[in-house]
């Protein structure tokens, strides 16, 4: 059996523009045994999958050999079983020897071994295995707090480079002024022009080096990006304006102009827009940052009965810690001790607090309210929930939607097009415009290469992409995946389940009738004797009532849980089977004697259950499950934006058509099999389009996954969200009409931004070019040209930005 193929997530450094990240996806799927290649250039990483047998140090090669670079990240690991020198150098020889490893250091005094790596392309388990099979253990130092994203260097960076271009320019710009208010008399002695020859050196030389250091390379390869875009520019200026002040015989009479302040203006200019760019960047990743800073540094241990403040890092399950009022919890766990409420917006979006006593389960990072609670630490670091939302929101965040192929397809070849158009730009007005013509030529090749940057158009997708989902990350709405968000905006059609998302899903039992000669005490103990291992809801309730009651549950055996149908077993000796009424006539029985008590239960409202001991039935209960009180509310909204509601449950049908009435919805379908909901989200989609499916449970999953679009509650099974693409962590089903808004926000807002970033460019070339001048219009000067399309990125970014108030 062939292994699966690895997922891999790395960053990439370098990537500036459109043209990047598709030469990037270029390089990387001409690896051997990649596949599922993606690049985001708002996050800066790519995604892909490796197959098992593949060198991922080819992968790091081919960035590299791209002229981008996988930034190298060193991890600590504890290395158990190292005794001796040689222990060390073995455990070091072995991890250099892991494809991908650049070095290892280990320390036979702290027990540990440093490992540098690209990061993202050497896993754990690969490190593990090979110190294991060296004969020693390794394992990872617990990383207790998830991380926030990066960015802060970037745009430091930015601000120092920025600072120092302006400050170099302002003298070249001011001479240039002065030139040309007395009539060039500066350039006459020829020292001005020197010292803006000396001056505009230092700008290309620093702050300006980064665009040749990065943009030649791909020039020379034949890849070029939006930094050899602008290298060629503010290089073609300032070679022009170096041979006009030391070789001015060269060029054609009347042509020797220097455009030294072009070359620096375009540089402090696109500094600017990077600047602005990269803070307004930071801003769209304030989500995961925000969530980041909700875990607390430091906890109160109890220990011994007394209390002792440690770091959050040093906490492992079984630990007790207390929580004063106000506090954050610093873990996920279970309350042991105390009464309180706590506020857990951080992850349903609710700002109702929770109540919490002894044995209800808390979250890390929710505010605890006013009362004094002792938790036990169930989980830390990155198995909390906090950590889980974080993950899940950055793996939305880097994903690329459909909508994102199309800007790919463009921006594959805009580049190679615009050094062709400035190219044409030049011969034109060399050739065709009255002489001398050299510089004018110049000038207008030089606009279009900079004002043709495809910035704005690698920005526009993933800004919005970001600030969206760390929106919808705030509300308590989780997308999975970032193809969701667009899938989800062109839903027409929505199918619920019932049981725990639009009902409580914590019935109470209302009714018991047993079967003449049958004695309900024992039927209701036998029944929950076998729910007592049922996950489903109404299993709960039964079990409770038998409780409630003091009745003893006999031990079970041969347990067998029938999806769509009920339970059966043997319980103190006895067959018992419990379900619907289904399930008794697929056993064989005929439930025809509780017929009227079955259809009166249904038109009630309430879900009746079937109990039969030894191939005999032997009584009917009945469940209740209150609606939720947000749900009509719901049904309304979505219903209110033209979408189709259903009902799809595996209910009794009177008691599904009964909450269907209640609701207001448009179709409903009961007494459904697993199988069967998959069935009926299909034919949801054949009669309205593309469907969403709501659910909760394990009989859920298969509808979640046909569905065009999962949505899971938070608080259903472990299996209902793994096969959702959107989960709302607070169970509420308000959150899909929300969910289903800022997709439509999002989505709409990243058609503006495309809008945008291709108009531009689409208008403002030719102005460039000089189409307005042949019209006896004004030319376009390269500093406003660069000033254009810093603008346009900033423009991308900060409307992406107006979703953190959707």
């Amino acid at each position: 059996m062939t292994a699966p193929a690895r997922r891999l997530s790395l960053p990439v450094e370098g990537m500036t523009c459109a043209s990047c990240t598709g030469r990037v996806e270029r390089v990387l799927r001409a690896v051997p045994g990649v596949s599922g290649v993606a690049v985001n250039l708002a996050t800066g990483r790519a995604t892909l999958d490796l197959a098992p047998d593949n060198d991922p140090g080819a992968v790091a090669e081919a960035v590299a050999e791209a002229g981008y670079a996988i930034p190298e990240r060193t991890h600590a690991f504890v290395v158990e079983g190292m005794t001796c020198a040689s222990c060390t150098g073995r455990v070091e020889r072995v991890l250099r020897a892991v494809p991908g490893v650049r070095e290892a250091s280990a320390n036979l005094a702290t027990g540990r071994v440093s490992v540098r790596h690209p990061d993202g392309l050497v896993t754990a388990a690969a490190l593990e295995e090979a110190v294991a099979q060296a004969g020693y253990a390794l394992r990872p130092l617990p990383e207790t707090r998830p991380q926030a994203p990066a960015g802060a260097a970037e745009a430091d960076a930015l601000r120092r480079d920025l600072i120092w271009a302006g400050i170099l320019s302002l003298p070249v710009v001011v001479l240039d002024m002065g030139a040309h208010l007395v009539g060039h008399a500066l350039l006459a002695p020829g020292w001005g022009a020197a010292l803006q020859a000396g001056l505009a050196t230092l700008v290309l030389g620093g702050p300006g080096r980064r665009f040749f250091r990065r943009g030649v390379p791909g020039l020379l390869r034949g890849h070029p990006d939006m930094n050899a875009l602008v290298a060629l520019g503010t290089g073609a200026a300032y070679g022009y304006s170096l041979v006009a002040v030391l070789a001015p015989q060269l060029l054609p009479a009347g042509t020797a102009h220097v455009y030294f302040e072009a070359s620096v203006l375009i540089v402090t200019l696109i500094l600017l827009g990077r600047f602005l760019e990269a803070r307004a960047k930071g801003r769209t990743g304030a989500a995961i940052a925000r969530l980041v800073g909700l875990s607390p540094k430091t906890a109160r241990l109890l220990r011994d009965g007394t209390e002792a403040e440690v770091p959050v890092a040093e906490l492992r399950p079984g630990d007790r810690v207390r929580v004063r009022p106000g506090e954050r919890l610093p873990a996920d766990g279970r309350v042991v001790a105390g009464a309180s409420a706590v506020d857990e917006s951080m992850i349903t979006g609710e700002p109702v607090p929770v109540r919490k006593g002894a044995g209800a389960p808390v979250t890390g990072g929710t505010v605890n309210g006013t009362g004094s609670l002792d938790v036990a630490v169930e989980r830390v670091g990155a198995d909390t929930v906090l950590a889980q939302i974080v993950r899940m929101v950055e793996a939305a965040q880097g994903a690329k939607l459909p909508i994102q192929a199309m800007v790919d397809r463009v921006t594959g070849w805009f580049v190679p097009v615009v050094l062709g158009l400035a190219l044409l730009t030049f011969l034109a007005w060399l050739l065709l415009a009255p002489g001398p013509s050299l510089g004018l030529a110049l000038v207008n090749a030089i606009a279009v290469l900079i004002i043709a940057c495809p910035c704005a158009m690698g920005l526009a997708t993933p800004t919005s992409i970001m600030v969206g989902t760390g929106r919808a990350a705030e509300r308590g709405v989780l997308f999975r995946n970032g193809a969701a968000l667009q899938a989800l905006e062109g839903v027409r059609a929505i199918a619920f389940d019932k049981t725990g998302t639009l009902t409580e899903g914590r019935p109470a039992l209302t009714d018991l009738t047993a079967a003449p000669g049958q004695d309900a005490p024992t039927a209701l103990a036998h029944a929950a004797a076998l729910e007592a291992r049922s996950e489903h809801p109404l299993a709960r309730a039964v079990v409770e009532a038998a409780q409630a009651r003091g009745l003893a549950l006999p031990p079970v055996e041969a347990f067998e849980a029938v999806p769509g149908f009920g339970l059966t077993g043997r319980a103190g000796g006895r067959a018992v089977a419990v379900g619907a009424a289904r399930h008794m006539v697929r056993l064989g029985l005929d439930v025809a004697p509780f017929a009227e008590e079955a259809a009166r239960l249904g038109q009630a409202g309430r879900s009746p259950l079937y109990v039969a001991l030894d191939g005999r039935l032997a009584a009917i209960l009945a469940v209740a499950d209150p609606v939720k009180p947000t749900a009509a509310a719901a049904i309304a909204a979505l219903r209110a934006r033209g979408l189709a509601v259903a009902l799809v449950t595996g209910d009794d049908r009177r008691t599904a058509e009964a909450i269907g009435r209640t609701l207001g919805l448009d179709a409903v379908q009961a007494e459904v099999l697993p199988e069967g909901k998959l069935a009926a989200v299909r034919a949801m989609r054949a009669a309205h389009g593309p469907v969403a499916f709501v659910g909760d449970g394990i009989n859920d999953a298969p509808a979640l996954a046909e569905a065009d679009v999962g949505i899971a509650l938070g608080t259903g099974t472990d299996v209902a969200v793994e096969s959702a693409d959107v989960v709302l962590m607070g169970g509420d089903p308000a959150g899909v009409a929300e969910a289903l808004a800022l997709s439509r926000a999002t989505m709409r807002n990243i058609r503006q931004n495309l809008f945008w970033a291709f108009a531009y460019n689409a208008a403002l070339i030719p102005v460039a070019a000089g189409a307005l001048h042949a019209l006896g219009g004004p030319l376009l000067s390269p500093v406003f040209a660069a000033g254009a399309m810093a603008l346009s990125s900033v423009f991308v970014v900060g409307n992406a930005l107006r979703l953190r108030r959707a």
